[in-house]
């Protein structure tokens, strides 16, 4: 493929999955229950980004996803999951799988993602002035609660990015790459 086509292929590709992306950010808004769910999806995204150009233009495409979705989105707190969390975790994911292995691969990431989760609390919590305490029918324990069911929720979304990709390369992305001609 010649530059200038590699180049316009990159920008559609890179506008098309910031504009679903928002899209699917936005429906986190209107639905609460989307609050993390549309987060993680358009971090699919991302991964499909990462595969075909890889993690330099993934970037800039979570930087436009977080800045529009922090700028546009309703829900703070969908769009700052995505920005400190769901969003750059599929870039992270390769680059820390193919210098470590094993358990060093798992306590890497598990520090990532607790790391992120803290900061996005305390944001919501602190600047975004988004209630948690006293949440839901276990009180004061909602929150231990929340992180202990997150952390094997990550490790669920880790193994489910992992057979995505493998499905996206295998199966999907011959169809993919025929859109972008």
């Amino acid at each position: 493929m010649n530059r200038i086509k590699e180049k316009s292929v990159k920008a559609s590709f890179g506008g098309i999955v910031t504009a679903l992306a928002i899209i699917i950010m936005a429906l986190g808004g209107v639905f609460s229950s989307l609050t993390y769910a549309a987060p993680a999806v358009c971090g699919v995204f991302l991964m499909v980004a990462v595969v075909e150009f890889g993690a330099k233009f993934a970037a800039v495409v979570y930087f436009a996803i977080s800045f529009l979705s922090i700028a546009v989105v309703p829900n703070k707190e969908c769009a700052v999951m995505f920005a400190l969390f769901f969003g750059i975790y599929p870039i992270i994911k390769g680059k820390i799988e193919g210098k470590t292995k094993g358990v060093i691969s798992w306590i890497i990431k598990y520090l990532f993602f607790n790391v992120a989760i803290i900061i996005a609390y305390l944001i919501c919590s602190k600047l975004l002035e988004i209630p948690y305490e006293e949440i839901g029918v276990l009180g004061k324990y909602s929150l231990l609660f929340l992180w202990g069911s997150g952390n094997v929720t990550f490790f669920i979304y880790d193994i489910a990015l992992t057979r995505l990709i493998s499905a996206y390369i295998f199966k999907w992305q011959k169809f993919v790459k025929r859109l972008f001609r």
